[in-house]
Parts: structure tokens; sequence; C-alpha cells
């Protein structure tokens, strides 16, 4: 997945995720989310994401995580930091990306 990031925010941004709140990561390992990884793309400013889903009911894990207040309040503040493109899927702030390659 795939988002653009403010300039004037990447500090920010940064430092927010040098210290995940406990709870959300919490909330992410009950999703059965895995190997969760943010990279930062400069000077386009980019942020490309990258999870595994080891769960059986990858909808009703996403609406677990979706209506976790505390995960409602990390939200708050990372998404102002965040560029969602225009060209992505109606209900997504991320962009998904095609997988093209895969090696094991």
């Amino acid at each position: 997945m795939v988002i653009g990031i403010e300039s004037t925010r990447i500090d920010e941004y940064k430092a927010l995720h040098a210290a995940v709140w406990p709870q959300v990561l919490e909330r992410l390992q009950q999703a059965q989310v895995r190997n969760y990884t943010i990279f930062l793309r400069e000077p386009e400013n980019l942020l490309f994401g990258y999870w595994e889903y080891h769960g059986q009911d990858f909808a009703a894990d996403m609406a677990l995580i979706a209506v976790d207040p505390e995960t409602q309040r990390w939200w708050s503040v990372c998404t102002p930091c965040q560029r969602p493109f225009e060209s992505r899927q109606a209900g997504d702030h991320w962009a998904m990306m095609e997988n093209v390659f895969h090696m094991d």
C-alpha cells in the first residue's frame, strides 16, 4: 500500500512511529496482522506499507481495528501527516498496489 506524506510532517510521523502506542500494536496483533513495515521514500515523500494477514476472516478483523477507540485516536494524529492519492479506491485511505513479483 502507498500514500503520500506532507514534507513538513515527516519528522512528526517518524517520531510517532518510533513509539507506536502499545494498545494500537496489541489491536493489530489481535487482528492477525504481522510483519508490518512502513518505508519512507524521499524526496518524493511517499510511504510504502507492507503487512501480512494471518487470520481467517479479514473483514471481521479489519472491523475490530476500525472500531477500536485507541486506534481511532492514533489515526487522528497520523492522518494529518498523510496525503492520500485521489486515485485510491473508495473507502481506502492508503492506495493498494498490485503484487507483480514475489520470491520466497
